[in-house]
Protein backbone atom coordinates (compact mmCIF):
# COMPACT_ATOMS: atom_id res chain seq x y z
CA UNK A 1 0.00 0.00 0.00
CA UNK A 2 1.11 3.56 -0.61
CA UNK A 3 1.55 5.81 2.41
CA UNK A 4 -1.10 8.40 1.48
CA UNK A 5 -4.44 8.56 -0.34
CA UNK A 6 -4.85 10.46 -3.60
CA UNK A 7 -1.13 10.81 -4.32
CA UNK A 8 0.02 12.92 -7.25
CA UNK A 9 2.72 11.33 -9.37
CA UNK A 10 4.29 11.20 -12.83
CA UNK A 11 5.32 8.43 -15.20
CA UNK A 12 8.91 9.50 -15.76
CA UNK A 13 9.73 11.79 -18.67
CA UNK A 14 9.58 15.60 -18.76
CA UNK A 15 10.19 18.00 -21.68
CA UNK A 16 13.77 18.95 -22.50
CA UNK A 17 14.56 22.67 -22.18
CA UNK A 18 14.97 24.23 -25.64
CA UNK A 19 18.70 24.73 -25.15
CA UNK A 20 19.15 21.01 -24.38
CA UNK A 21 17.32 20.07 -27.58
CA UNK A 22 19.78 22.28 -29.49
CA UNK A 23 22.78 20.87 -27.63
CA UNK A 24 21.70 17.30 -28.36
CA UNK A 25 21.95 18.03 -32.08
CA UNK A 26 25.67 18.82 -31.73
CA UNK A 27 26.94 16.87 -28.74
CA UNK A 28 30.24 16.22 -30.53
CA UNK A 29 31.14 19.86 -29.87
CA UNK A 30 30.96 19.34 -26.11
CA UNK A 31 33.55 17.80 -23.84
CA UNK A 32 32.81 15.23 -21.17
CA UNK A 33 32.62 17.87 -18.42
CA UNK A 34 30.41 20.07 -20.61
CA UNK A 35 27.96 17.22 -21.13
CA UNK A 36 27.88 16.44 -17.40
CA UNK A 37 27.04 20.09 -16.72
CA UNK A 38 24.29 20.04 -19.36
CA UNK A 39 22.69 17.00 -17.74
CA UNK A 40 22.92 18.39 -14.20
CA UNK A 41 21.35 21.66 -15.29
CA UNK A 42 18.53 19.93 -17.20
CA UNK A 43 17.70 17.60 -14.29
CA UNK A 44 17.76 20.54 -11.88
CA UNK A 45 15.19 22.36 -14.04
CA UNK A 46 12.94 19.28 -14.36
CA UNK A 47 13.06 18.75 -10.60
CA UNK A 48 12.34 22.42 -9.90
CA UNK A 49 9.23 22.38 -12.08
CA UNK A 50 7.95 19.24 -10.32
CA UNK A 51 8.69 20.63 -6.86
CA UNK A 52 7.00 23.92 -7.73
CA UNK A 53 3.92 21.97 -8.85
CA UNK A 54 3.87 20.20 -5.46
CA UNK A 55 3.91 16.57 -6.65
CA UNK A 56 4.11 13.75 -4.11
CA UNK A 57 6.37 11.69 -6.40
CA UNK A 58 9.02 13.10 -8.76
CA UNK A 59 11.63 11.78 -11.21
CA UNK A 60 14.69 13.20 -12.97
CA UNK A 61 12.48 13.87 -16.00
CA UNK A 62 14.56 11.33 -17.94
CA UNK A 63 16.72 14.21 -19.11
CA UNK A 64 19.53 11.85 -20.16
CA UNK A 65 17.29 9.82 -22.46
CA UNK A 66 17.34 11.18 -26.01
CA UNK A 67 15.06 8.27 -26.96
CA UNK A 68 13.15 5.83 -24.76
CA UNK A 69 14.88 2.73 -26.19
CA UNK A 70 18.01 4.10 -27.89
CA UNK A 71 19.37 5.60 -24.69
CA UNK A 72 19.45 2.11 -23.21
CA UNK A 73 20.80 0.49 -26.38
CA UNK A 74 23.90 2.64 -25.93
CA UNK A 75 24.72 0.60 -22.82
CA UNK A 76 24.16 -2.78 -24.47
CA UNK A 77 26.90 -4.62 -26.36
CA UNK A 78 25.89 -6.50 -29.50
CA UNK A 79 23.76 -3.77 -31.12
CA UNK A 80 24.63 -1.82 -34.26
CA UNK A 81 22.56 1.37 -34.30
CA UNK A 82 20.99 2.37 -37.61
CA UNK A 83 22.46 5.64 -38.82
CA UNK A 84 19.22 7.14 -40.17
CA UNK A 85 15.47 6.52 -39.79
CA UNK A 86 13.70 4.75 -42.69
CA UNK A 87 11.37 7.68 -43.47
CA UNK A 88 12.42 11.33 -43.40
CA UNK A 89 9.38 13.24 -44.69
CA UNK A 90 5.65 13.49 -44.16
CA UNK A 91 3.69 13.49 -40.89
CA UNK A 92 5.87 12.38 -37.96
CA UNK A 93 4.94 8.94 -36.69
CA UNK A 94 6.21 5.61 -35.41
CA UNK A 95 7.42 4.48 -38.87
CA UNK A 96 10.17 7.10 -38.65
CA UNK A 97 11.80 5.12 -35.84
CA UNK A 98 14.64 2.94 -37.08
CA UNK A 99 15.27 -0.76 -36.51
CA UNK A 100 18.69 -1.76 -35.21
CA UNK A 101 20.81 -4.81 -36.00
CA UNK A 102 21.89 -7.33 -33.40
CA UNK A 103 25.51 -8.25 -34.11
CA UNK A 104 26.40 -10.43 -31.13
CA UNK A 105 25.48 -11.55 -27.65
CA UNK A 106 23.43 -8.91 -25.83
CA UNK A 107 25.34 -7.88 -22.71
CA UNK A 108 25.36 -4.81 -20.44
CA UNK A 109 28.60 -4.98 -18.41
CA UNK A 110 28.14 -1.36 -17.25
CA UNK A 111 24.47 -1.73 -16.45
CA UNK A 112 21.77 0.25 -18.27
CA UNK A 113 22.47 3.72 -16.84
CA UNK A 114 19.39 3.98 -14.63
CA UNK A 115 21.42 3.69 -11.43
CA UNK A 116 23.66 6.61 -12.37
CA UNK A 117 20.57 8.62 -13.27
CA UNK A 118 18.99 7.90 -9.88
CA UNK A 119 22.18 8.73 -7.99
CA UNK A 120 22.35 12.04 -9.84
CA UNK A 121 18.73 12.73 -8.85
CA UNK A 122 19.58 11.99 -5.22
CA UNK A 123 22.60 14.31 -5.33
CA UNK A 124 20.81 17.20 -7.00
CA UNK A 125 17.76 17.07 -4.73
CA UNK A 126 19.46 16.48 -1.38
CA UNK A 127 19.53 20.10 -0.20
CA UNK A 128 16.08 21.01 -1.59
CA UNK A 129 14.31 18.01 -0.06
CA UNK A 130 15.98 18.53 3.31
CA UNK A 131 14.12 21.84 3.62
CA UNK A 132 10.68 20.31 3.06
CA UNK A 133 8.45 19.02 5.85
CA UNK A 134 7.00 16.37 3.51
CA UNK A 135 9.52 15.76 0.74
CA UNK A 136 8.36 13.93 -2.38
CA UNK A 137 9.38 10.36 -3.15
CA UNK A 138 12.13 9.95 -5.76
CA UNK A 139 11.12 7.48 -8.48
CA UNK A 140 13.03 5.75 -11.27
CA UNK A 141 11.50 4.43 -14.50
CA UNK A 142 13.01 1.57 -16.51
CA UNK A 143 11.68 -0.05 -19.68
CA UNK A 144 10.84 -3.74 -19.44
CA UNK A 145 12.55 -6.28 -21.73
CA UNK A 146 9.64 -6.76 -24.13
CA UNK A 147 9.40 -3.03 -24.82
CA UNK A 148 13.20 -2.79 -24.99
CA UNK A 149 13.26 -5.50 -27.66
CA UNK A 150 10.86 -3.65 -29.94
CA UNK A 151 13.33 -1.88 -32.21
CA UNK A 152 15.85 -4.70 -32.57
CA UNK A 153 15.97 -6.86 -35.72
CA UNK A 154 15.91 -10.60 -34.97
CA UNK A 155 18.77 -12.70 -36.35
CA UNK A 156 19.97 -16.30 -36.32
CA UNK A 157 20.99 -16.11 -32.66
CA UNK A 158 17.77 -14.37 -31.59
CA UNK A 159 15.18 -15.47 -34.18
CA UNK A 160 12.15 -13.51 -32.93
CA UNK A 161 11.07 -10.79 -30.54
CA UNK A 162 10.53 -13.22 -27.69
CA UNK A 163 14.10 -14.54 -28.03
CA UNK A 164 15.35 -10.97 -27.88
CA UNK A 165 13.15 -10.35 -24.84
CA UNK A 166 14.64 -13.39 -23.09
CA UNK A 167 18.15 -12.07 -23.74
CA UNK A 168 17.28 -8.62 -22.40
CA UNK A 169 15.33 -9.84 -19.36
CA UNK A 170 18.35 -10.55 -17.12
CA UNK A 171 19.86 -7.18 -18.04
CA UNK A 172 16.74 -5.33 -16.89
CA UNK A 173 16.41 -7.52 -13.82
CA UNK A 174 20.01 -6.75 -12.80
CA UNK A 175 19.35 -3.03 -13.26
CA UNK A 176 16.30 -3.20 -10.99
CA UNK A 177 18.34 -4.96 -8.32
CA UNK A 178 21.08 -2.35 -8.60
CA UNK A 179 18.54 0.47 -8.28
CA UNK A 180 17.22 -0.99 -5.04
CA UNK A 181 20.77 -1.39 -3.74
CA UNK A 182 21.35 2.29 -4.58
CA UNK A 183 18.45 3.26 -2.31
CA UNK A 184 15.64 3.63 -4.85
CA UNK A 185 12.35 2.82 -3.13
CA UNK A 186 9.91 3.44 -6.01
CA UNK A 187 10.32 2.04 -9.51
CA UNK A 188 8.07 2.00 -12.56
CA UNK A 189 8.78 -0.83 -14.98
CA UNK A 190 7.46 0.55 -18.25
CA UNK A 191 6.03 -2.03 -20.65
CA UNK A 192 3.92 0.02 -23.07
CA UNK A 193 4.53 -2.56 -25.81
CA UNK A 194 2.67 -5.12 -23.72
CA UNK A 195 -0.41 -2.91 -23.51
CA UNK A 196 -0.14 -1.95 -27.18
CA UNK A 197 0.03 -5.55 -28.39
CA UNK A 198 -2.07 -7.43 -25.84
CA UNK A 199 -4.86 -7.55 -28.45
CA UNK A 200 -2.80 -9.87 -30.68
CA UNK A 201 -0.43 -11.66 -28.28
CA UNK A 202 -1.02 -13.89 -25.25
CA UNK A 203 -1.48 -11.52 -22.28
CA UNK A 204 -0.77 -14.33 -19.82
CA UNK A 205 2.64 -14.81 -21.43
CA UNK A 206 3.28 -11.09 -21.02
CA UNK A 207 2.49 -11.45 -17.32
CA UNK A 208 4.94 -14.33 -16.98
CA UNK A 209 7.69 -12.28 -18.65
CA UNK A 210 6.94 -9.28 -16.48
CA UNK A 211 6.89 -11.20 -13.21
CA UNK A 212 10.17 -12.95 -13.96
CA UNK A 213 11.72 -9.54 -14.66
CA UNK A 214 10.70 -7.96 -11.35
CA UNK A 215 10.99 -11.07 -9.18
CA UNK A 216 14.20 -10.09 -7.30
CA UNK A 217 12.85 -6.68 -6.21
CA UNK A 218 9.27 -7.56 -5.28
CA UNK A 219 8.79 -6.43 -1.68
CA UNK A 220 12.07 -4.49 -1.78
CA UNK A 221 10.55 -1.32 -3.24
CA UNK A 222 7.24 0.07 -4.40
CA UNK A 223 6.71 -1.32 -7.90
CA UNK A 224 4.36 0.00 -10.55
CA UNK A 225 3.79 -0.48 -14.25
CA UNK A 226 2.39 1.86 -16.86
CA UNK A 227 -0.17 0.61 -19.38
CA UNK A 228 -0.56 3.03 -22.27
CA UNK A 229 -1.07 2.91 -26.02
CA UNK A 230 2.02 4.74 -27.26
CA UNK A 231 2.89 8.44 -27.29
CA UNK A 232 5.68 8.98 -29.82
CA UNK A 233 4.95 12.35 -31.45
CA UNK A 234 1.72 12.32 -29.46
CA UNK A 235 0.39 9.35 -31.42
CA UNK A 236 -0.90 5.98 -30.24
CA UNK A 237 0.21 2.72 -31.85
CA UNK A 238 -2.21 0.16 -30.43
CA UNK A 239 -5.99 -0.11 -30.17
CA UNK A 240 -6.88 2.03 -27.18
CA UNK A 241 -8.81 -0.57 -25.20
CA UNK A 242 -8.01 -2.24 -21.89
CA UNK A 243 -10.35 -5.19 -22.42
CA UNK A 244 -7.65 -7.40 -24.06
CA UNK A 245 -5.33 -6.97 -21.04
CA UNK A 246 -7.68 -7.87 -18.22
CA UNK A 247 -8.11 -9.85 -16.09
CA UNK A 248 -4.69 -11.32 -17.03
CA UNK A 249 -2.72 -8.16 -16.17
CA UNK A 250 -4.12 -8.20 -12.63
CA UNK A 251 -1.58 -10.98 -12.00
CA UNK A 252 1.37 -8.64 -12.63
CA UNK A 253 3.42 -8.60 -9.46
CA UNK A 254 3.26 -4.86 -8.79
CA UNK A 255 1.88 -2.58 -6.11
CA UNK A 256 0.29 -0.15 -8.57
CA UNK A 257 -1.01 -0.21 -12.15
CA UNK A 258 -1.22 3.05 -14.08
CA UNK A 259 -3.94 3.42 -16.72
CA UNK A 260 -4.40 6.07 -19.43
CA UNK A 261 -7.84 7.68 -19.12
CA UNK A 262 -7.85 11.39 -19.97
CA UNK A 263 -7.08 11.09 -23.70
CA UNK A 264 -9.70 8.37 -23.96
CA UNK A 265 -12.51 10.46 -22.43
CA UNK A 266 -12.47 8.10 -19.40
CA UNK A 267 -13.67 5.11 -21.40
CA UNK A 268 -13.56 1.83 -19.45
CA UNK A 269 -13.27 3.72 -16.16
CA UNK A 270 -15.00 0.80 -14.48
CA UNK A 271 -11.68 -1.08 -14.75
CA UNK A 272 -10.56 0.93 -11.72
CA UNK A 273 -12.85 -1.17 -9.56
CA UNK A 274 -11.23 -4.42 -10.74
CA UNK A 275 -7.69 -3.12 -10.29
CA UNK A 276 -8.39 -1.57 -6.88
CA UNK A 277 -9.73 -4.90 -5.62
CA UNK A 278 -6.19 -6.32 -5.90
CA UNK A 279 -3.76 -3.36 -6.18
CA UNK A 280 -3.40 0.39 -6.04
CA UNK A 281 -4.28 2.22 -9.24
CA UNK A 282 -2.80 5.39 -10.71
CA UNK A 283 -5.19 7.14 -13.06
CA UNK A 284 -4.08 9.30 -15.95
CA UNK A 285 -6.36 12.33 -15.65
CA UNK A 286 -4.15 14.81 -17.55
CA UNK A 287 -4.08 14.51 -21.34
CA UNK A 288 -0.46 14.80 -22.54
CA UNK A 289 -1.60 14.64 -26.18
CA UNK A 290 -3.76 17.77 -25.88
CA UNK A 291 -2.95 21.43 -25.38
CA UNK A 292 -6.19 21.96 -23.54
CA UNK A 293 -4.95 22.92 -20.08
CA UNK A 294 -7.12 21.20 -17.49
CA UNK A 295 -8.20 23.64 -14.77
CA UNK A 296 -8.01 22.69 -11.08
CA UNK A 297 -11.81 22.53 -11.07
CA UNK A 298 -11.82 20.11 -14.01
CA UNK A 299 -9.15 18.00 -12.33
CA UNK A 300 -11.23 17.89 -9.15
CA UNK A 301 -14.27 16.76 -11.15
CA UNK A 302 -12.22 13.94 -12.70
CA UNK A 303 -10.92 12.86 -9.30
CA UNK A 304 -14.46 12.71 -7.95
CA UNK A 305 -15.47 10.60 -10.94
CA UNK A 306 -12.67 8.12 -10.17
CA UNK A 307 -13.75 8.00 -6.53
CA UNK A 308 -17.08 6.51 -7.61
CA UNK A 309 -15.12 3.41 -8.73
CA UNK A 310 -12.30 3.09 -6.16
CA UNK A 311 -11.57 4.28 -2.61
CA UNK A 312 -9.20 7.18 -1.94
CA UNK A 313 -6.59 5.00 -0.26
CA UNK A 314 -6.18 2.99 -3.49
CA UNK A 315 -5.93 5.94 -5.88
CA UNK A 316 -3.09 8.05 -7.26
CA UNK A 317 -3.34 10.61 -10.06
CA UNK A 318 -0.95 11.42 -12.88
CA UNK A 319 -0.73 12.48 -16.51
CA UNK A 320 -1.72 9.78 -19.02
CA UNK A 321 1.87 9.18 -20.06
CA UNK A 322 5.31 10.76 -19.86
CA UNK A 323 5.52 14.44 -20.73
CA UNK A 324 8.50 14.32 -23.11
CA UNK A 325 6.28 14.98 -26.15
CA UNK A 326 4.56 18.00 -24.53
CA UNK A 327 5.86 21.57 -24.61
CA UNK A 328 7.39 22.56 -21.28
CA UNK A 329 5.10 25.55 -20.69
CA UNK A 330 2.06 23.27 -21.05
CA UNK A 331 3.57 20.43 -19.01
CA UNK A 332 4.39 22.78 -16.16
CA UNK A 333 0.87 24.22 -16.02
CA UNK A 334 -0.77 20.82 -16.36
CA UNK A 335 1.22 19.47 -13.38
CA UNK A 336 0.46 22.56 -11.30
CA UNK A 337 -3.27 22.23 -11.98
CA UNK A 338 -3.17 18.47 -11.37
CA UNK A 339 -1.86 19.02 -7.85
CA UNK A 340 -4.23 21.94 -7.18
CA UNK A 341 -7.28 19.96 -8.27
CA UNK A 342 -6.37 16.90 -6.21
CA UNK A 343 -5.76 19.10 -3.17
CA UNK A 344 -9.23 20.60 -3.57
CA UNK A 345 -10.75 17.14 -3.31
CA UNK A 346 -8.53 16.15 -0.38
CA UNK A 347 -9.48 19.32 1.48
CA UNK A 348 -13.16 18.54 0.98
CA UNK A 349 -12.61 15.00 2.26
CA UNK A 350 -10.38 16.29 5.10
CA UNK A 351 -7.56 13.94 4.09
Amino acid sequence: MKNQPLRTTVIGSYPFPGWLELACQQLEKFGEKDRAELIDDAVTIAVRDQLDAGLDVITDGEQTRLDFNLSFYGFIEGIELESAPPRHFGPPAHDQRGQHKVTGELRAPRGLGAVEDFQRLQRLTQSSLAQLASPPVLKASVPGPYTLSGRLVPNRQYPDRYALTEALLPLVRAELEALVQAGCREITVDEPSMSCYAHREDPKNFVRIFNRTVEPVVGECRLSTHLCFGNYKGRAIGPRRYVPMFPAFLEMNVDEIHVEMASREFAELEILRDIAAKKDVAVGIIDVKSYFIETPAEVARRVQLCLTHAPAEKLSFAPDCGLSQTARWAARQKLTNLVAGVRQVKAGMKL
